[in-house]
């Protein structure tokens, strides 16, 4: 079904941590927009909340908060998310994805709203453990 790599950003400390979560713990976020609270506990991070920032499709194209749906859209846009280094004045066509995370996502931005009891950098340890012994 379902694969997203999360990158989570810790705003207090400026340290961003990655999840990949699949199949059920991956159907929270389906239908989420860009600005949307999601629950810690229905993906293994208990007492954490999130919020959506943004994200990127499976060929790399960035999500953009103002361009409503699923689909990519071509936009004509200034110096904005998607888009370098632009002169004073000069308009770019480019080419991003929608606001709402569908099945074809591959990477999803947090932000931490709200801490749980054990922080990310324990989780992250004990998932590595946990992987060397299978």
């Amino acid at each position: 079904m379902a694969e997203f790599k999360l990158v989570i950003g810790n705003p207090k400390t400026g340290k961003c941590y990655q999840r990949t979560v699949r199949d059920n713990d991956a159907k929270p976020f389906l239908g989420k927009k860009i600005g949307d609270k999601v629950q810690g506990n229905s993906f293994g991070l208990p007492g954490y909340e999130f919020e959506i920032t943004g994200g990127s499709d499976y060929c790399g194209f960035p999500m953009r908060k103002d361009v409503i749906g699923v689909s990519r859209k071509r936009i004509l846009a200034t110096k904005s998310v998607g888009i370098k280094k632009v002169r004073k004045g000069m308009l770019v066509r480019k080419t991003v994805a929608g606001n709402t995370i569908h099945a074809k996502i591959s990477q999803i931005n947090l932000k931490i709203i709200k801490h749980g009891k054990t922080s990310l950098e324990v989780q992250k340890s004990e998932s590595k453990e946990e992987g060397k012994q299978e």
